[in-house]
């Protein structure tokens, strides 16, 4: 039987079309696909596409140094379910308004 090159079994058609964290993307989205816009922060909940506007800020004492912050961003419905998931492991450190972009100004 025939070797082949290290990940040769591998085929694009079944790699996931879209691979991406369940909770703590910072993802951002386009405001409309129809013409090149500024892009905008999405809430980093699971499914959630609204605009973020938390940050909240964390890091795991055990992974990162006491001055290393993480950020996840939340929109107002799930800035308290973002929060108290990380503040109930002891991660969460700040959690502040988004600041305003100055590209987003109008």
């Amino acid at each position: 039987m025939p070797v082949s090159a290290p990940g040769a079994f591998l085929s694009t058609s079944r790699l996931p079309r879209f691979a991406v964290p369940v909770i703590g993307r910072t993802y951002t989205r386009r405001v409309t696909d129809s013409e090149p816009s500024p892009m905008i922060p999405v809430c980093s909940a699971k499914g959630c596409r609204a605009t973020a506007v938390w940050a909240l800020r964390w890091n795991n004492p055990r992974l990162h140094d006491a001055q290393r912050r993480k950020t996840w961003l939340a929109c107002a419905e799930h800035r308290q379910s973002l929060g108290d998931f990380l503040d109930a492991r002891g991660f969460l450190r700040d959690v502040a308004p988004m600041d305003p972009s100055p590209t987003l100004d109008p």
